[in-house]
């Protein structure tokens, strides 16, 4: 099968590759970009450890392929860091205990940047509604809830100039 051209925009980063049509978006971002936040878990999109996020949304990478992202802007957890700076959600689950293992932290701290994105003040059954889509076999969610609304709180202070 012949590979196709894409361009892709990953954390800012602009790239072209030639790609397999059937490739997925989590071998193109940890095989070809050497991004390897993204986890892959299930290869069936129930658990969310390979979350990105495409466009503006929440985005499974195991299930999705690379093709379909030419022209997108694609943001990862690599790209969550603004100049050696933790993203309020990085700092959050770190600060609230929000991971044991680590595996699906990535996914969780993707899909809890969206949904705040989305939905800058959720209560916790809009969080809890809203990382549904991530599972975590090693906490209770509880520390996952509280992490997201502590990012909330955290993104919603003053910008100090």
């Amino acid at each position: 099968m012949a590979k196709k051209l894409i361009t892709v925009t990953v954390n800012g980063i602009l790239h072209e590759r030639a790609v397999d049509p059937r490739m997925l978006l989590i071998h193109f971002l940890r095989d070809e970009l050497n991004l390897t936040g993204a986890h892959i878990g299930c290869d069936t999109s129930h658990c969310g450890a390979c979350t990105v996020d495409i466009d503006g949304q929440s985005v499974k990478s195991c299930t999705h392929l690379a093709v379909q992202c030419d022209g997108s802007d694609v943001l990862t957890i690599e790209g969550l860091t603004d100049k050696g700076v933790l993203h309020a959600v990085q700092e959050a689950f770190y600060q609230k205990h929000g991971l044991q293992c680590g595996f699906c932290t990535p996914g969780m701290l993707m899909r809890a940047y969206r949904l705040l994105q989305e939905n800058p003040d959720p209560s916790e059954d809009e969080i809890r509604h809203g990382m549904a889509g991530n599972l975590c076999r090693c906490t209770g969610y509880q520390n996952i809830v509280k992490a997201v609304q502590y990012a909330a709180r955290k993104l919603q202070e003053p910008v100090a100039t």
